[in-house]
């Protein structure tokens, strides 16, 4: 027996001594095993195989296993054995020692387990090839938060995240750390969470998380993450809303054709996102789809073949051509065809048709403004030409235009300076105006460089220019130094003439029969001052230079009055003409004077003269005595023509009442008519009666008194007269115009007689009352107005009220007949201009 095979163990022991008690003996309980559904074989203390039952040859096929040495042992031992088909059995062996050195093995296969084990290694393996070749983050996690498995995708992420690679979710980022750690699902149940997270050193993304709860035996529930970056899916999405919003605002029309798929146009996957509530829907270009051959224009037909002969080529191309729209009316479109290529390998054709009417009139427009510009370019040049100064433009290659006058001065044409430096003209000076190149650069625009120099023209002139250089843009943006030029030898011979003629005028004055001072224009004292105009002040020439206003024209009011229009003078560019009466030695002297305001000039050396007042004038006392003595004259000889006039009218107009009077007394039965009509001519003869021996307006009290005095003589009758009113004292100072005085003669004459021939027997009472703004006249008699009686009824006529409406000035007047009880009051209002107040006597 081997010492290897222990005869007794404790358990062995109980079972032996369980046996006895039964009856039962070991062999029998042996055979029972052998016999039994497990594999089994005997061996001896050398580990050789002896014997094998049925089940192991069973599973073992015809394969011996007599010979084999396996090594005893009390334990329990894996083996692997072949069988007869080449498959390889996982076993498990329990070696039981028996007397003789035997011991029997029982058998366990094992074989399945084993294959399912590899078969898990084996998809293990295959899924962490999966995970890792997955390039989004996976990760699994218990409900603590601890990570147990994750992918190559999730590494790379966490090592973005973080400094060292975490074990639980808790190590990230709060806002990663949130998402992915949220509440789980149910078990087998998915979940999705969106958040907009950005990893370090990119921008924000977004981040979309699928959590499914696995279900199996663990103690601790796990739950299965993936992330999906969802950024690209919404950028595309946007692009996609961007351009069809883009294609639907500007009239783009874009279709691409693959030969698999046919034509396909962008967005018509998804319906226009809804505005909301209140929004405005922006307005859309107008659709142009549909456009056939019939609606291009003539002129556009060539480019509209070229364009669907590229179609059916398929090659690429652009083509602009107008179309006569029968909504839309004429628009202009450009349509480009590209043939293009998919990673895959499929050709495409894309066409893009823009409606570009806009930019074509944008165009036209543009070559209208360019032409205008052109012409008011060739124009302003032209202007350019005409002016004496030189004009010159210079730009970094040299000069590039310069007008008539700068070509004159440089003694060539344009072709001759062309891009040459404008220091060809200049002198071997190095400090030249010319030379200096940094104006190009530093001069800032719009401000000017004022130089003088001197210009050696192509013609070998040298002479001295005044010139300033102005920093400007030319058509192209580029910087550019315009340079105006004027020739100072012109100036200083046109100066030289100036001082000829200011000394020849100085000359002029001093021998002229007038009075002639020069002022200056600021204090108004005397500059220059002829012989004339000093025997006018009666003072010596030498005293009067620099001498004040009051120094030559005495200090009284006359000399404020010859300021005073002296600074009125300075104030305009006219002459001002103006006589003064000032007293020479005694005697009063009449001056007609002219004055002229001189404004600033250059002199000889450039500096700019003071502003000076010039004053001419001449004495004409005894001219206006002259026309004075002329005018007395004839003022007198009209006054007498007047009235002599007015005294035969007066007379001629009594003649005609007095044959008008016998005339009546031979005809009683016209006797009525006529003797209204001689009171008319009485009245009329009184006025002009009362322009004997006076002119202008005449007294209203006279004109009144002398009427009522005809009308009593002509009547027989009395009026009382009764004068009052604020200015019944100062009546005589209002009177009538002479355009007035025979109307209101001949009212009043109609009102009197009116009164006399309706009043009865009772006398009439007349009231003049004279205020400072008016005179109202009113004549009272008995009598009664007809019923019903309406003065603004009556109409104008020759005579009676008819004749009174007609004459009275209607905006200076009023009249009104009231009845008072058993009289009849008749009221006249004269106020200005139909009267007018005088000066008093």
């Amino acid at each position: 027996m081997s010492p290897q095979l222990p005869l007794a163990s404790p358990d062995l022991d109980a079972l032996r001594a369980l046996l006895t008690a039964r009856g039962q003996d070991v062999p029998g309980l042996l055979a029972g095993l052998w016999d039994g559904p497990w594999p089994a074989f005997v061996l001896d203390a050398k580990g050789q195989v002896l014997l094998t039952n049925a089940q192991l040859q069973g599973l073992m096929g015809e394969v011996s296993l007599q010979g084999q040495r396996l090594l005893p042992s009390g334990m329990a031992q894996e083996l692997r054995l072949v069988d007869d088909q080449g498959r390889e059995h996982l076993l498990q062996a329990w070696v039981h020692p028996l007397e003789g050195d035997l011991g029997l093995a029982l058998l366990q296969d094992h074989s399945t387990e084993l294959a399912a084990r590899e078969r898990a290694e084996r998809m293990q393996s295959e899924i962490d090839q999966w995970l890792d070749l997955c390039p989004l983050p996976a990760l699994m996690h218990d409900d603590q938060g601890l990570l147990l498995r994750f992918n190559a995708a999730f590494t790379a992420l966490c090592r973005r995240l973080s400094p060292q690679m975490p074990i639980s979710l808790h190590e990230l980022p709060p806002e990663w750390r949130d998402l992915l750690h949220a509440k789980a699902p149910e078990s087998g149940q998915e979940s999705h969470r969106n958040a907009l997270l950005a990893p370090p050193g990119d921008r924000r993304r977004w981040i979309r998380v699928r959590a499914r709860r696995l279900s199996g035996p663990w103690s601790r529930p796990r739950t299965l993450v993936m992330l999906e970056d969802r950024s690209a899916e919404q950028d595309l999405e946007l692009a996609q809303q961007q351009l069809q919003t883009l294609m639907d605002t500007a009239g783009v029309g874009l279709a691409t054709f693959q030969p698999e798929a046919g034509w396909s146009r962008p967005g018509t996957g998804a319906p226009p996102p809804p505005s909301s509530p209140g929004e405005d829907t922006p307005k859309q270009a107008p659709s142009l789809q549909g456009v056939n051959r019939e609606m291009v224009e003539p002129d556009s037909r060539a480019e509209y073949e070229k364009l669907q002969l590229a179609l059916k080529q398929a090659t690429p191309t652009v083509a602009r051509y107008a179309v006569r729209h029968p909504e839309h009316g004429l628009r202009w479109l450009m349509t480009r065809v590209e043939i293009g290529q998919l990673a895959s390998g499929q050709k495409t054709t894309s066409v893009l048709t823009v409606d570009i009417t806009d930019h074509q009139q944008a165009q036209e427009r543009n070559e209208l403004l360019q032409h205008s510009l052109q012409l008011q370019t060739e124009r302003e040049r032209a202007v350019l030409d005409s002016v004496l100064v030189g004009i010159v433009t210079v730009g970094r290659h040299g000069i590039e235009w310069m007008n008539r006058s700068a070509r004159r001065m440089f003694g060539g044409d344009l072709p001759e300076f062309a891009g040459q430096p404008i220091s060809s003209v200049a002198t071997e000076a190095p400090d030249h105006p010319f030379r200096q190149t940094h104006y190009l650069d530093d001069l800032p625009e719009g401000q000017a460089e004022t130089f003088e120099c001197r210009v050696v023209a192509r013609d070998g002139r040298e002479f001295w220019v005044v010139g300033n250089a102005v920093a400007t843009m030319g058509p192209d943006g580029s910087r550019q130094l315009t340079y105006a030029l004027l020739d100072i030898e012109r100036r200083r011979q046109a100066e030289a003439q100036s001082l000829q003629a200011q000394a020849s005028l100085h000359r002029i004055i001093e021998a002229a029969p007038i009075a002639i001072s020069l002022h200056d224009a600021r204090t108004l004292q005397v500059r220059q001052i002829n012989q004339a105009a000093a025997a006018l002040a009666g003072r010596p020439e030498e005293e009067l230079l620099g001498a004040s206003l009051e120094a030559l024209f005495g200090g009284g009011d006359e000399a404020e009055t010859i300021r005073a229009d002296m600074e009125f003078a300075l104030q305009s560019s006219e002459v001002l003409q103006r006589e003064y009466r000032l007293t020479v030695r005694g005697q009063a002297r009449i001056w007609d004077a002219r004055l002229l305001h001189l404004a600033g000039v250059n002199d000889a050396s450039g500096e700019l003269e003071p502003e000076q007042l010039l004053l001419v004038a001449s004495d004409v006392t005894q001219q206006r005595a002259q026309e004075a003595a002329r005018l007395e004259a004839a003022i007198a000889q009209r006054e007498l023509l007047v009235r002599e006039v007015h005294h035969r009218i007066k007379n001629n107009l009594q003649g005609v009442a007095g044959l008008l009077q016998q005339i009546a007394a031979r005809r009683p039965e016209v006797k009525a008519v006529i003797n209204e009509a001689v009171g008319q001519v009485q009245a009329i003869a009184q006025v002009y009666g009362l322009q004997v021996g006076m002119s202008g307006p005449l007294r209203l009290r006279k004109v009144v008194e002398a009427v009522m005095g005809s009308v009593q003589r002509m009547s027989g009758r009395e009026i009382l007269v009764e004068v009052d009113g604020a200015m019944a004292e100062q009546s005589h100072r209002w009177g009538l115009p002479e355009a007035e005085a025979i109307p209101i003669a001949l009212t009043l004459n109609e009102l009197f007689t009116n009164a006399v021939k309706h009043g009865g027997d009772a006398p009439v009472r007349c009231e003049l009352r004279f205020d400072p703004e008016q005179v109202v006249l009113r004549i009272v008699n008995t009598g009664r107005l007809p019923p019903g009686f309406d003065l603004a009824q009556v109409r104008g006529g020759v005579s009676g009220l008819g004749l009174v409406r007609a004459l009275l000035p209607r905006r200076s007047a009023l009249l009104g007949l009231t009845q008072d009880g058993e009289q009849v009051v008749c009221e006249l209002s004269l106020w200005p201009p139909g009267v007018q107040l005088l000066e008093a006597l």
